[in-house]
Protein backbone atom coordinates (compact mmCIF):
# COMPACT_ATOMS: atom_id res chain seq x y z
CA UNK A 1 0.00 0.00 0.00
CA UNK A 2 1.32 3.59 -1.01
CA UNK A 3 2.33 5.54 2.42
CA UNK A 4 3.90 8.75 2.96
CA UNK A 5 6.83 9.65 5.11
CA UNK A 6 6.30 11.65 8.11
CA UNK A 7 9.32 13.48 7.42
CA UNK A 8 8.78 17.32 6.79
CA UNK A 9 11.74 17.15 3.90
CA UNK A 10 11.86 16.74 0.22
CA UNK A 11 13.13 13.43 -0.96
CA UNK A 12 15.94 13.81 -3.54
CA UNK A 13 16.25 10.72 -5.32
CA UNK A 14 20.06 10.17 -6.29
CA UNK A 15 21.29 10.90 -10.26
CA UNK A 16 19.65 8.28 -12.52
CA UNK A 17 20.58 7.64 -16.27
CA UNK A 18 17.16 6.57 -17.32
CA UNK A 19 16.30 10.79 -18.68
CA UNK A 20 19.37 10.46 -21.27
CA UNK A 21 18.34 6.76 -22.10
CA UNK A 22 14.69 7.95 -22.86
CA UNK A 23 15.84 10.76 -24.71
CA UNK A 24 18.32 9.12 -26.70
CA UNK A 25 15.06 6.38 -27.77
CA UNK A 26 13.12 8.84 -28.57
CA UNK A 27 15.83 10.72 -30.60
CA UNK A 28 15.75 6.89 -32.12
CA UNK A 29 11.99 6.85 -32.83
CA UNK A 30 11.79 10.26 -34.47
CA UNK A 31 14.69 9.88 -36.72
CA UNK A 32 13.70 6.65 -37.96
CA UNK A 33 10.08 7.76 -38.66
CA UNK A 34 11.20 10.17 -40.59
CA UNK A 35 13.68 8.04 -42.50
CA UNK A 36 10.88 5.38 -42.65
CA UNK A 37 9.11 7.91 -45.19
CA UNK A 38 12.00 9.39 -47.67
CA UNK A 39 11.46 9.74 -50.83
CA UNK A 40 13.72 10.89 -54.01
CA UNK A 41 11.78 13.86 -56.36
CA UNK A 42 10.11 11.51 -58.23
CA UNK A 43 8.36 10.10 -54.98
CA UNK A 44 10.12 6.77 -54.85
CA UNK A 45 10.95 4.96 -52.17
CA UNK A 46 14.31 5.19 -51.08
CA UNK A 47 15.04 1.77 -49.77
CA UNK A 48 18.34 2.34 -47.96
CA UNK A 49 17.10 5.04 -45.86
CA UNK A 50 13.38 3.00 -45.38
CA UNK A 51 14.74 -0.45 -44.47
CA UNK A 52 16.97 0.82 -41.83
CA UNK A 53 14.49 3.77 -40.40
CA UNK A 54 11.92 1.12 -39.83
CA UNK A 55 14.47 -0.84 -37.84
CA UNK A 56 15.21 2.44 -35.93
CA UNK A 57 11.52 2.77 -35.14
CA UNK A 58 11.70 -0.15 -33.54
CA UNK A 59 14.48 -0.23 -31.30
CA UNK A 60 13.37 3.25 -30.44
CA UNK A 61 9.84 2.50 -29.31
CA UNK A 62 11.80 -0.71 -27.40
CA UNK A 63 14.21 1.80 -25.35
CA UNK A 64 11.24 4.32 -24.78
CA UNK A 65 8.77 1.32 -23.38
CA UNK A 66 11.80 -0.42 -21.28
CA UNK A 67 12.66 2.86 -19.26
CA UNK A 68 9.17 3.90 -18.98
CA UNK A 69 8.80 0.89 -16.87
CA UNK A 70 12.31 1.03 -15.03
CA UNK A 71 11.67 4.17 -14.14
CA UNK A 72 8.14 3.81 -13.06
CA UNK A 73 9.40 1.24 -11.26
CA UNK A 74 11.78 3.08 -8.93
CA UNK A 75 9.21 5.50 -8.32
CA UNK A 76 7.16 3.03 -7.09
CA UNK A 77 9.15 1.47 -4.71
CA UNK A 78 10.13 5.06 -3.61
CA UNK A 79 6.55 5.00 -2.91
CA UNK A 80 6.65 1.89 -1.45
CA UNK A 81 9.34 2.63 1.10
CA UNK A 82 7.57 5.77 2.56
CA UNK A 83 10.47 8.33 0.98
CA UNK A 84 7.45 10.22 -0.25
CA UNK A 85 5.68 13.13 1.95
CA UNK A 86 2.79 15.74 1.41
CA UNK A 87 5.96 17.82 -1.04
CA UNK A 88 6.37 15.18 -2.76
CA UNK A 89 2.42 14.87 -3.39
CA UNK A 90 2.28 18.60 -4.38
CA UNK A 91 4.89 18.67 -7.08
CA UNK A 92 3.30 15.44 -8.41
CA UNK A 93 0.09 16.93 -9.38
CA UNK A 94 1.42 20.19 -10.42
CA UNK A 95 3.86 18.06 -12.75
CA UNK A 96 1.11 16.45 -13.75
CA UNK A 97 -0.59 19.67 -14.51
CA UNK A 98 2.00 21.52 -15.85
CA UNK A 99 2.48 17.75 -18.13
CA UNK A 100 -1.12 18.17 -19.59
CA UNK A 101 -0.98 21.68 -20.11
CA UNK A 102 1.88 21.02 -22.60
CA UNK A 103 0.10 18.52 -24.55
CA UNK A 104 -2.97 20.57 -24.72
CA UNK A 105 -0.28 23.20 -26.68
CA UNK A 106 1.03 20.54 -28.89
CA UNK A 107 -2.34 19.57 -30.06
CA UNK A 108 -3.87 22.99 -30.04
CA UNK A 109 -0.57 23.56 -32.88
CA UNK A 110 -1.96 20.67 -35.05
CA UNK A 111 -5.79 21.69 -34.32
CA UNK A 112 -4.39 25.42 -35.86
CA UNK A 113 -2.83 23.44 -38.54
CA UNK A 114 -5.44 21.88 -39.69
CA UNK A 115 -7.76 24.92 -39.50
CA UNK A 116 -5.31 27.28 -40.93
CA UNK A 117 -5.30 24.80 -44.05
CA UNK A 118 -9.05 24.44 -44.43
CA UNK A 119 -9.97 28.12 -43.74
CA UNK A 120 -7.42 29.77 -44.80
CA UNK A 121 -4.50 28.33 -47.15
CA UNK A 122 -6.01 26.07 -49.47
CA UNK A 123 -9.20 28.84 -50.33
CA UNK A 124 -6.56 31.29 -50.99
CA UNK A 125 -3.98 29.32 -53.03
CA UNK A 126 -7.26 28.90 -55.45
CA UNK A 127 -8.34 32.67 -55.41
CA UNK A 128 -4.91 33.72 -56.30
CA UNK A 129 -4.18 34.13 -61.00
CA UNK A 130 -4.76 30.87 -62.19
CA UNK A 131 -1.62 31.61 -63.53
CA UNK A 132 -0.25 31.22 -60.18
CA UNK A 133 -1.77 28.64 -58.87
CA UNK A 134 0.04 25.45 -57.56
CA UNK A 135 -0.98 23.45 -61.22
CA UNK A 136 -3.63 23.82 -63.36
CA UNK A 137 -7.72 23.65 -62.28
CA UNK A 138 -6.25 23.22 -58.79
CA UNK A 139 -9.47 23.18 -56.66
CA UNK A 140 -9.56 25.38 -53.07
CA UNK A 141 -11.70 22.57 -51.59
CA UNK A 142 -11.34 20.46 -48.88
CA UNK A 143 -10.57 17.81 -48.82
CA UNK A 144 -7.67 19.47 -51.39
CA UNK A 145 -8.29 18.48 -54.75
CA UNK A 146 -6.44 17.91 -58.32
CA UNK A 147 -6.78 18.30 -61.40
CA UNK A 148 -8.75 14.53 -61.59
CA UNK A 149 -11.71 16.19 -59.55
CA UNK A 150 -13.40 15.44 -56.19
CA UNK A 151 -11.27 12.30 -55.45
CA UNK A 152 -8.28 13.73 -56.22
CA UNK A 153 -6.00 14.45 -53.65
CA UNK A 154 -2.73 17.59 -54.08
CA UNK A 155 -0.22 14.45 -53.33
CA UNK A 156 1.00 15.16 -57.09
CA UNK A 157 4.47 15.91 -57.83
CA UNK A 158 5.77 18.59 -59.80
CA UNK A 159 9.10 17.48 -61.74
CA UNK A 160 10.85 19.81 -64.21
CA UNK A 161 7.99 21.93 -64.45
CA UNK A 162 5.20 18.58 -65.28
CA UNK A 163 2.75 17.91 -63.31
CA UNK A 164 2.00 14.51 -62.11
CA UNK A 165 -1.41 13.83 -60.63
CA UNK A 166 -1.61 12.00 -57.45
CA UNK A 167 -3.53 8.58 -57.04
CA UNK A 168 -7.16 8.58 -56.33
CA UNK A 169 -8.02 8.71 -52.41
CA UNK A 170 -10.99 8.87 -50.35
CA UNK A 171 -11.56 11.11 -47.09
CA UNK A 172 -11.85 9.05 -44.07
CA UNK A 173 -15.30 8.76 -43.32
CA UNK A 174 -16.70 9.30 -39.88
CA UNK A 175 -18.65 5.91 -39.54
CA UNK A 176 -18.32 3.04 -38.99
CA UNK A 177 -14.60 2.80 -37.45
CA UNK A 178 -14.06 6.54 -35.69
CA UNK A 179 -17.89 5.83 -34.57
CA UNK A 180 -16.94 2.90 -33.11
CA UNK A 181 -13.62 4.18 -31.29
CA UNK A 182 -15.28 7.74 -30.06
CA UNK A 183 -17.94 4.74 -27.95
CA UNK A 184 -14.79 3.29 -27.63
CA UNK A 185 -12.96 5.75 -25.37
CA UNK A 186 -16.04 7.54 -24.33
CA UNK A 187 -17.08 4.39 -22.47
CA UNK A 188 -12.90 3.78 -20.87
CA UNK A 189 -13.89 7.41 -19.59
CA UNK A 190 -17.48 6.26 -17.60
CA UNK A 191 -14.86 2.32 -16.53
CA UNK A 192 -12.29 4.92 -15.05
CA UNK A 193 -14.62 7.02 -13.36
CA UNK A 194 -15.92 3.83 -11.91
CA UNK A 195 -12.94 2.38 -10.97
CA UNK A 196 -11.99 5.91 -8.99
CA UNK A 197 -14.91 5.38 -7.15
CA UNK A 198 -14.58 1.86 -6.12
CA UNK A 199 -10.83 2.88 -4.54
CA UNK A 200 -12.46 5.38 -2.68
CA UNK A 201 -15.03 3.32 -1.34
CA UNK A 202 -12.29 0.81 -0.41
CA UNK A 203 -14.02 -1.61 -2.95
CA UNK A 204 -11.01 -3.55 -4.41
CA UNK A 205 -13.34 -5.58 -6.61
CA UNK A 206 -14.99 -2.29 -8.11
CA UNK A 207 -11.71 -1.25 -8.39
CA UNK A 208 -9.88 -3.92 -10.46
CA UNK A 209 -12.91 -4.76 -12.36
CA UNK A 210 -13.48 -0.75 -13.90
CA UNK A 211 -9.35 -0.77 -14.55
CA UNK A 212 -9.45 -4.18 -16.85
CA UNK A 213 -12.70 -2.79 -18.58
CA UNK A 214 -10.37 0.45 -18.95
CA UNK A 215 -7.62 -1.62 -20.39
CA UNK A 216 -9.54 -3.59 -22.78
CA UNK A 217 -11.16 -0.73 -24.28
CA UNK A 218 -8.22 1.31 -24.91
CA UNK A 219 -6.50 -2.21 -26.31
CA UNK A 220 -9.70 -2.11 -28.54
CA UNK A 221 -9.02 1.32 -29.40
CA UNK A 222 -5.89 0.47 -30.60
CA UNK A 223 -6.98 -2.38 -32.87
CA UNK A 224 -9.50 -0.17 -34.29
CA UNK A 225 -7.32 2.29 -35.16
CA UNK A 226 -4.81 -0.42 -36.90
CA UNK A 227 -7.40 -1.66 -38.96
CA UNK A 228 -8.58 1.77 -39.84
CA UNK A 229 -4.98 3.07 -41.34
CA UNK A 230 -5.19 -0.56 -43.02
CA UNK A 231 -8.25 0.64 -45.07
CA UNK A 232 -6.69 3.85 -45.63
CA UNK A 233 -3.62 2.45 -47.17
CA UNK A 234 -4.83 -0.66 -48.86
CA UNK A 235 -8.94 0.55 -50.10
CA UNK A 236 -8.48 4.12 -50.00
CA UNK A 237 -5.48 5.18 -51.49
CA UNK A 238 -5.59 7.56 -48.58
CA UNK A 239 -1.29 7.89 -47.50
CA UNK A 240 0.73 10.25 -45.54
CA UNK A 241 1.65 11.55 -49.52
CA UNK A 242 -2.19 12.19 -49.81
CA UNK A 243 -1.67 16.02 -49.81
CA UNK A 244 -2.23 18.10 -47.03
CA UNK A 245 -5.51 16.01 -45.75
CA UNK A 246 -3.13 13.04 -45.85
CA UNK A 247 -0.31 14.76 -43.81
CA UNK A 248 -2.87 16.32 -41.51
CA UNK A 249 -4.90 12.97 -41.11
CA UNK A 250 -2.33 10.59 -40.27
CA UNK A 251 -0.23 13.47 -38.09
CA UNK A 252 -3.39 14.46 -35.73
CA UNK A 253 -4.35 10.95 -35.43
CA UNK A 254 -0.70 9.16 -35.26
CA UNK A 255 -0.36 11.02 -32.35
CA UNK A 256 -3.32 10.51 -30.58
CA UNK A 257 -2.86 7.24 -30.95
CA UNK A 258 0.94 7.27 -30.13
CA UNK A 259 -0.62 8.98 -26.42
CA UNK A 260 -3.76 6.05 -26.07
CA UNK A 261 -0.79 3.63 -26.40
CA UNK A 262 1.27 5.49 -23.99
CA UNK A 263 -2.16 5.62 -21.52
CA UNK A 264 -2.82 2.06 -21.86
CA UNK A 265 0.24 0.97 -20.96
CA UNK A 266 0.04 3.51 -18.22
CA UNK A 267 -3.46 1.71 -17.29
CA UNK A 268 -1.98 -1.68 -17.25
CA UNK A 269 0.92 -0.43 -14.68
CA UNK A 270 -1.86 1.03 -12.25
CA UNK A 271 -4.46 -2.16 -13.28
CA UNK A 272 -1.30 -4.38 -11.54
CA UNK A 273 -0.37 -2.14 -8.77
CA UNK A 274 -4.67 -2.08 -7.80
CA UNK A 275 -4.42 -6.53 -8.08
CA UNK A 276 -1.75 -5.86 -5.24
CA UNK A 277 -3.24 -3.41 -3.44
CA UNK A 278 -1.06 -0.81 -3.66
CA UNK A 279 -3.45 2.29 -3.51
CA UNK A 280 -5.90 3.52 -0.43
CA UNK A 281 -8.31 6.12 -0.21
CA UNK A 282 -6.16 8.81 1.11
CA UNK A 283 -3.09 7.81 -0.98
CA UNK A 284 -3.73 6.94 -4.69
CA UNK A 285 -2.30 9.93 -6.79
CA UNK A 286 -0.33 7.32 -9.49
CA UNK A 287 -3.84 6.62 -9.80
CA UNK A 288 -5.65 9.57 -10.06
CA UNK A 289 -2.96 11.24 -12.66
CA UNK A 290 -3.56 8.46 -15.10
CA UNK A 291 -6.74 8.56 -14.53
CA UNK A 292 -6.43 12.71 -15.23
CA UNK A 293 -3.77 11.86 -18.89
CA UNK A 294 -6.95 9.40 -19.99
CA UNK A 295 -9.60 11.62 -19.72
CA UNK A 296 -7.47 14.46 -21.25
CA UNK A 297 -7.27 11.77 -24.09
CA UNK A 298 -10.94 11.40 -24.28
CA UNK A 299 -11.33 14.85 -25.11
CA UNK A 300 -8.83 15.34 -27.49
CA UNK A 301 -10.28 12.55 -29.51
CA UNK A 302 -13.71 14.40 -29.37
CA UNK A 303 -12.22 16.95 -31.48
CA UNK A 304 -10.56 14.85 -33.72
CA UNK A 305 -13.69 13.01 -34.45
CA UNK A 306 -15.89 16.28 -34.94
CA UNK A 307 -12.75 18.38 -36.78
CA UNK A 308 -11.35 15.52 -38.83
CA UNK A 309 -13.68 12.87 -39.47
CA UNK A 310 -17.35 15.04 -39.40
CA UNK A 311 -16.58 18.73 -40.70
Amino acid sequence: MTTHSKNDHYFVPHGSIYPSILSAGLLTLATGFIFSVATDKGGSTLSYLTTPGKYMMYAGFALILTMVFKWLGTVISESLAGKYSGWEDKSFRWGMIVFICSEVAFFAAFFGALFYMRVLSVPDLAGFDPNFTPYKDFLGTWPSTGPGGPSMGTGGLVVDGVYTPPANFKPMHWFPLPLINTILLLSSGATITWAHWGLIKNNRKQLIIGMALTVALGVAFLCCQAAEYHEAYTEMGLTLGSGAYGATFFMLTGFHGFHVLLGTTMLIVILLRCIKGHFSPEHHFGFEGVAWYWHFVDVVWLGLFIFVYML
